[in-house]
């Protein structure tokens, strides 16, 4: 959930994720704590958002206890409230290209550096919200997208047969 400055509400369910721990070559914090990576060290449930080659953000949830450098990346997300504003901010009408990859997802939502720290569990901005959970007969685990080390690492899981998710990418 997303509220923004005037109020806007916008709403997703997540259909994509992906997963990053400390000992993964893919993760920010594989090399220690910086000031770039620092709020991916917070306690679980905090955002760790950060800007992608200088052009596109990225928000996570950061995960494990204080200090341990874990964080899930939400990738995708089926738009469920607050679709014109979304549509505006994307400058594309067409609602399954909204939110499908992260930095469309942020686009759409207005997510930026100034929410990175957010706690997503007590914040008015920017939030998290219990929805109905997808079974994992309904999840698929595949390689991470756009990584290069750990890239065969399955801790991308999407939801089965989504159309709202990142298409895979051909093997």
């Amino acid at each position: 959930m997303r509220r923004l400055p005037d109020g806007t509400i916008c709403r997703v369910r997540i259909v994509e994720t992906e997963a990053y721990e400390p000992d993964d070559p893919a993760s920010h914090s594989f090399r220690g704590q910086t000031p770039r990576n620092a709020s991916m060290f917070e306690a679980p449930g905090h955002a760790y958002v950060y800007l992608v080659y200088g052009i596109h953000h990225a928000v996570n949830v950061v995960t494990g206890p204080r200090g341990h450098g874990g964080a899930v990346l939400i990738r995708a997300g089926e738009p469920l409230e607050g679709l014109a504003g979304m549509s505006a901010r994307r400058g594309i009408g067409d609602p399954r290209m909204l939110c499908r990859g992260p930095g469309r997802l942020t686009q759409a939502l207005a997510v930026d550096r100034a929410l990175d720290r957010v706690d997503l569990l007590r914040s008015s901005a920017l939030w998290l919200e219990a929805g109905r959970g997808v079974p994992p007969s309904r999840t698929t685990a595949t390689r991470r997208i756009g990584v290069t080390a750990g890239a065969d690492t399955a801790w991308r899981w999407v939801e089965t047969g989504s159309t709202w998710a990142t298409p895979s990418p051909r093997a």
